[in-house]
């Protein structure tokens, strides 16, 4: 008796990297059903479409990807932060089968299999026990809890991912460690709010191997440091207890790193924005960190153009941005979003100034990058192996995410594998990437 096809499934995911870890879980459990992964719409039983809803060119993004898996396929189910507002997506796309907000896993599996049953043979259907990730094999994303109680005035993330709800940290480890079990050699810590992880919690203990591991961004950080892979923590607001790491990339346990969205330097617009955290002090802890802890690698985002910035709150955050020297940069015209309480500020920036000040700032960073990066001309830098070419190979550094850092370009006498680390000889840097010769193995 010859066995029925497997359903199915095209997939598209955007956004950030927390939906993209929303992505993963899906996958994993259609593949846990017996749906198989398409990799075109066309001939696919329907599409899933995880859809992005920050700003409004994310929400354009999002609806042409609809838009683009209909016309190829016609049965679509839409998931994501843009489905928590289902009415700009139906009055664009009325056809849909199905629209939830994010994290809503049951519901979209509810909806496949509503339109297309599953057919699960367990005799074929096998999956790895870290599940099924997006990201090549030697890196992966790991989500520590989802929402935000921080309410900035720009942001609509809690409305569409709700507050704080932080993971067990038993949890979060045993997923930890069956990644690092199945070769991914680089952790990314995310979350919406990483360094308020587990407030929601009492930072309650929970049972890890043989002991209580309590529900803290420190204690977290330490325990993943123990699986011997590189750890990165991202999206880290610079709350005060954020100074207790620097002791643990000393160490040697989570790498010397920082993602931090500043946003913005001017008082004023801080207020405007409604940002957390000691913003006045940051530039004296900054130093403090860095005399600590030289190696210290610091990325962060801003946002020019906000409603009410005048030339002196630029000029503010061009002059922070010179006595800070953050090593990395990411830059966003402001964009009112629906729903965003900094609709109502009033005194909008014109765009073409928004433009002038983007350019200037992005600039201005460039020249802060470069200066930084000459710095580590004639250092061993140790470098995870993303891209193998025939002459030369692309990696990063411990002080470069992947997809919004720069790059360590690697010219090696053997052939290089991906996911492998290895220690390079920095020859040459420009603004955004470093260029040697691999040292050692």
């Amino acid at each position: 008796m010859q066995q029925a096809a497997a359903p199915k499934v095209s997939f598209v995911s955007l956004g950030c990297p927390k939906a993209l870890v929303d992505s993963e879980r899906i996958i994993t459990r259609l593949r846990a059903e017996g749906y198989e992964l398409a990799r075109k719409h066309h001939g696919a039983d329907l599409v899933i479409v995880n859809t992005c809803g920050f700003l409004d060119s994310a929400k354009q993004e999002s609806l042409g990807a609809i838009g683009e898996a209909m016309a190829e396929n016609g049965k679509v189910i839409v998931t994501g932060c843009m489905g928590a507002e289902p009415e700009q997506i139906e009055a664009v796309h009325p056809g849909v089968l199905s629209i939830t907000g994010p994290q809503q896993y049951e519901s979209v599996l509810d909806a496949v299999h509503r339109a297309v049953p599953p057919l699960h043979n367990p005799h074929l259907d096998l999956l790895p026990p870290q599940g099924i990730k997006l990201t090549p094999r030697h890196y992966a994303y790991l989500k520590i809890s989802e929402g935000c109680n921080n309410r900035c005035s720009f942001c609509i993330i809690p409305k569409l991912r709700g507050d704080l709800v932080s993971r067990q940290a038993n949890d979060v480890l045993r997923e930890a460690e069956k990644l690092v079990n199945a070769g991914v050699k680089e952790l990314l810590v995310i979350s919406q709010d990483t360094s308020a992880y587990g407030i929601d919690l009492k930072y309650a203990s929970s049972s890890w191997k043989d002991r209580e591991v309590r529900a803290r961004f420190i204690d977290l950080a330490r325990e993943l440091g123990a699986f011997g892979a590189w750890v990165r923590l991202q999206y880290v607001y610079p709350y005060p207890h954020v100074d207790e790491v620097i002791g643990l990339m000393n160490e040697g346990r989570i790498l010397p790193y920082l993602d931090i969205p500043f946003q913005h330097a001017s008082p004023e617009i801080l207020k405007a924005m409604k940002r957390p955290a000691a913003q006045d002090k940051t530039l004296a802890r900054i130093r403090k960190w860095r005399e600590e802890c030289p190696e210290l690698t610091l990325r962060s985002t801003f946002i020019v153009g906000f409603p009410g910035e005048t030339d002196a709150d630029f000029a503010c955050l061009l002059d922070w941005l010179d006595e800070a020297e953050i090593d990395r940069v990411g830059c966003f015209k402001y964009e009112p979003v629906a729903g965003a309480s900094s609709n109502a500020l009033g005194n909008p920036v014109p765009d073409d100034i928004k433009q002038q000040r983007w350019d200037a700032l992005m600039a201005r960073q460039q020249k802060i990058s470069a200066r930084r990066l000459k710095r580590k001309v004639g250092t061993r830098q140790q470098v995870i192996v993303d891209e193998v070419g025939p002459t030369v190979s692309k990696g990063r550094s411990k002080a470069d995410a992947p997809q919004i850092d720069g790059a360590v370009y690697l010219s090696s006498r053997r052939l290089l594998r991906v996911g492998e680390i290895v220690t390079a000889k920095i020859e040459r840097a420009d603004q955004y990437d470093l260029h040697g010769s691999v040292a050692g193995f």
